[in-house]
């Protein structure tokens, strides 16, 4: 049974840290990656951070390289962002989303993840 489920979202303030975690398991197939996106109000859904299971590589976006960093726990099934120096630019609902990689190297577009959390939101008050 695929699982795939959000925690830790919350309200902070500005230059304050939240740690989502994400459970992550079940899936039908092993080369994968498992992508926190976010989308806040009136915006679209965006990329924030990602890391493969086929050799851990991870990769962030250009507005929270620095300041979110993705791991993963194999054995609990577990995958954490922990997000640091919060800007209320952050706030939105942000999802764990798992997609098969491409030819097992590359990322798949974001039509193409097949799993979705329910999300978690993430308020960062100025």
């Amino acid at each position: 049974e695929v699982q795939l489920v959000e925690s830790g979202g919350g309200l902070v303030q500005t230059g304050g840290s939240l740690r989502l975690s994400c459970v992550a398991s079940g899936f039908p197939f092993d080369d994968y990656v498992i992508h926190w996106f976010r989308q806040a109000p009136g915006k679209e859904r965006e990329g924030v951070a990602c890391i493969t299971t086929t050799d851990g590589s991870t990769y962030y976006g250009h507005s929270v390289e620095g300041r979110f960093t993705i791991s993963r726990d194999s054995a609990k099934n577990m995958v954490y962002l922990q997000m640091n120096s919060l800007k209320p630019e952050d706030t939105a609902v942000y999802y764990c989303a798992v997609g098969r990689l491409v030819s097992g190297l590359y990322l798949p577009p974001i039509d193409e993840y097949e799993y979705w959390g329910q999300g978690t939101q993430v308020t960062v008050s100025s």
